[in-house]
Parts: structure tokens; sequence; C-alpha cells
């Protein structure tokens, strides 16, 4: 009889102990998953980073190598016109990093970021054609160039979103600036002098020109 007793006045405290202890266990468990799902989070950010890094450098290679081409149809270029010969050599040797590249941001990427990735691949695509044209004289070589150029903007500001990136705007293109009407700034429009005197009283009659 004591026996059940002493073990009766033991139950509340094994039950305490029992819930802790598997209390213990699930908040260890749901930290580890936790701290394991961040770490994942960063690894998989660092290696998205790289890859948008790459690609950017490929991209890029393109651009410089194809503008240089083109060097004699663009009136204030800084750098001296390349060899059709050198430039073609190098082209080839900088679409075989861009391919590579262009890989690795279809599997890390996020769907926003990899269509604008392709947007400004197309765009400098469009250089590199105008580029492997010659002798032929580039068709509105301007407004290629800054297409691409919008389209690196539009890849820049996805990839900084893909990873968190914070700090205004990078746009290296100047947009045109939006100048408010008077009306939608809310500005009072002052009446033209017609109206004015428009609404000028009519002076009354002199006593002279009454007639008697």
């Amino acid at each position: 009889m004591k026996l059940v007793e002493s073990l009766g006045a033991q139950v509340p405290a094994l039950l305490g102990v029992l819930v802790g202890t598997v209390g213990t266990i699930i908040a260890t468990t749901v930290n580890e998953r936790a701290r394991w799902r961040r770490s994942q989070s960063v690894r998989w950010d660092e290696r998205r980073l790289d890859a948008y890094v790459d690609f950017t450098r490929a991209v890029k290679e393109i651009h410089a190598v194809a503008t240089q081409m083109l060097g004699k149809h663009r009136p204030g270029a800084r750098r001296p016109p390349l060899d059709r010969d050198e430039g073609l050599a190098r082209l080839a040797e900088a679409d075989v990093r861009h391919t590579l590249t262009w890989e690795e941001v279809l599997l890390l990427g996020d769907e926003v970021t990899v269509r604008a990735a392709s947007g400004w691949r197309d765009a400098v695509r469009d250089i590199e054609r105008a580029a492997r044209a010659l002798p032929a004289p580039p068709t509105g070589l301007p407004e290629l160039i800054c297409r691409a150029d919008e389209r690196r903007d539009d890849f820049y500001r996805a990839a900084r979103d893909s990873l968190g990136v914070r700090g205004g705007t990078v746009d290296q293109v100047r947009r045109p600036l939006t100048v408010p009407s008077a009306a939608e700034s809310g500005i009072p429009v002052a009446r033209g002098g017609s109206d004015r005197r428009r609404r000028q009283p009519t002076p009354p009659a002199s006593s002279s020109s009454q007639v008697s």
C-alpha cells in the first residue's frame, strides 16, 4: 500500500520530467530545422550571386567587343575601332563563356530575373549581329545600344530584388523626366490680359452726356 502511494506521489513529477524532455526535443528539432533552412538559403543566395555576376561579365564582354568593332559608325567613341577578324575571334570566345553562364542563370535564377536576363541577352545579340555583318553599315545603331542599356538596367533591378539587395535605383540610362502640367500640380493658372479687361467694370456715363 505504501509502495502504491509512493508511486502515485511520484507520477506528477515523472510526467513533468517527461513533458519537459519532449518539449526540449521538439524545440531543439525546430531550431535545427530553421538553422538548416537559413544556411541553405544563404548558400543558394551565394550561388545565385555568382551566377548573376558571371553572366553579367559574359554579356558585357560581348557588348564591349561588338561596340568596339562598330567604332567607325559611332561618333565620339572612346576606344579605337577593333579589327573585324580580331573582334570575331574574341566574340567566339565570349559566346562560349556566355552560354555556360546562361545555363547557371536558368538553373538558379527566379522567373523575373531569368526573363530580364533574356531580354538583355537578346538586345546585346542584336548589336553582335550588326558587328558580325561588317563591313555592311549598321542600321539604327544608337537605338540598339540604348535598348541594350535599358535591358541591362532591367536585369540589374531584377537581380537585386532576387538577392534582397536594397539601396535605391542603380539605373545607368538617363530616362526623360516627366514635368507635370500646371493643372496637374495644382498651381493656379493666371488669366490673360483679355480676361482681365473683360472683367473691368464699365464706368458710369458723365453728366454732360446725359440728355436733359
